[in-house]
């Protein structure tokens, strides 16, 4: 069955060439041209992927992406004419997991889209580890990837979930950032490790009591990260 897609940009003509490329892939293609209208599509409906621009009239992109990880989890790449590094990181902040620049090659796009749906179709459930992971007053359900803290879900996104979910399978073993960067977002990934902060920063966020001294996700100076229940 073909993939579901989003594709929100106020350009029309770059929403017609990506639809039409896509479309050529087998793959199902619903378009928005505005924040509210993307935000609308998102909540009626189930997609695979969504390609959301930065520069968006009613809401931004960002905005989008953030009310949109109120309710999913959906894999979203940001397009961004900024070139910018704190932009691409910026959109990494609120949530998205992926970012291409403008302009682009719809060869890369679809390169961007199919490894992020490689990724997605590998977190089938592991029939030989535990499905539930409790530790302090937070519960890991690995079979459907949520999280709760005192019985309250906490929403992360599809990367802050492979992150947690690696960590707690092997606590106490130290990634490199790189590491950490090849096997959660691959080895064909153009982002830098950074990448990998923004992401640890923001998951200590919904899940330690205190950021700042973690309980859980440790740091190991100049080596990597681990985590310790």
């Amino acid at each position: 069955m073909g993939k579901r897609v989003l594709v929100v940009d106020d350009e029309k003509l770059i929403v017609k060439g990506i639809r039409f490329s896509l479309e050529q892939d087998g793959m199902e293609v619903d378009c928005a041209y505005d924040g509210e209208e993307a935000l609308e599509a998102a909540k009626a409906n189930e997609y695979d992927i969504i390609l959301l621009d930065v520069m968006l009239p009613k809401l931004t992109g960002f905005e989008v992406c953030v009310q949109i990880r109120e309710f999913s989890s959906v894999p979203i790449i940001m397009l961004t004419a900024k070139g910018d590094d704190m932009d691409k990181i910026l959109g990494l902040e609120y949530g998205a997991d992926d970012y291409i620049c403008k302009p682009f090659n719809i060869l890369e796009v679809k390169a961007r889209i199919k490894a992020i749906m490689r990724r997605s179709a590998k977190q089938a459930p592991k029939e030989t580890k535990e499905k539930v992971f409790s530790f302090g007053d937070i519960r890991v359900d690995c079979e459907s990837r949520r999280v709760y803290i005192k019985e309250k879900e906490v929403n992360l996104t599809a990367k802050e979930f492979d992150l947690l979910e690696l960590l707690i399978f092997n606590p106490n073993k130290v990634y490199s950032r790189e590491n950490l960067l090849n096997i959660v977002w691959g080895y064909d990934y153009p982002g830098d490790v950074r990448t990998v902060d923004v992401h640890i920063r923001r998951l200590r966020e919904k899940i330690e009591g205190n950021p700042s001294e973690p309980k859980y996700i440790h740091t190991k100076w100049g080596v990597g990260y681990f985590f310790q229940g």
